[in-house]
């Protein structure tokens, strides 16, 4: 089995959930640019989402690179991870049309958590099918940035309630580190350039 439907699956669906994204930013009724203003709420909270939901495609299109086998749990692990994806429309137009409150800022965060949950879950079934030496399992390591990630998202959700902006700034920060690609899939390919599966 190889890994090229499911890229072409997974892109297909984030794409997919971009143009959704896209399509909740409805003009403002009035012909002026301060009209525009009314708008930041929905706009930010886009722009936070492509952000992030870029992030996500970048890294999955890096982790596919160095993997060689997958199988019927990667599959399934790969449609978990899209899932918890595929809510970012929602989370994304809940949280605009509310101007960040509360209870919208925690599902946000809460699907961004199990996003990261989803990803750590496929990593785990595609290192079953690698060796302990593998290219794979090299560049992935410890994943400490990914588990760093996970914890903040975690902490961002009880805090939505508490104070709701300190903990978009948690959620945008996460967005911020991993705004430069990982590059730990990088150097491993770079270092074998004969490693890498062939498309």
């Amino acid at each position: 089995m190889t890994r090229t439907r499911l890229e072409a699956f997974s892109d297909g669906v984030i794409a997919i959930i971009i143009t959704i994204m896209v399509l909740e930013l409805r003009p403002p009724h009035g012909t002026g640019f301060e009209d525009l203003w009314s708008l930041w709420p929905k706009g930010f909270s886009y722009l936070l989402s492509f952000v992030i939901v870029a992030i996500w495609w970048n890294n999955h299109h890096h982790l596919f690179h160095a993997v060689q086998r997958v199988d019927g749990l990667v599959l399934w692990a790969n449609v978990h991870l899209l899932f918890w994806l595929s809510l970012f429309p929602f989370a994304t137009a809940w949280m605009g049309e509310h101007e960040a409150a509360a209870a919208p800022v925690a599902v946000y965060g809460t699907v961004l958590l199990l996003a990261a949950v989803a990803y750590f879950l496929l990593t785990r079934a595609l290192l079953r099918l690698h060796a302990e030496d593998s290219h794979l399992a090299r560049a992935l390591g410890a994943d400490w940035k990914g588990k760093a990630s996970a914890i903040a998202y975690a902490v961002s959700i009880p805090l939505a309630f508490v104070n709701r902006w300190v903990a978009l700034a948690i959620i945008a920060g996460v967005a911020v580190v991993w705004w430069v690609p990982d590059r730990r899939i990088e150097r491993t390919l770079a270092a074998h350039p004969g490693s890498a599966h062939p498309d």
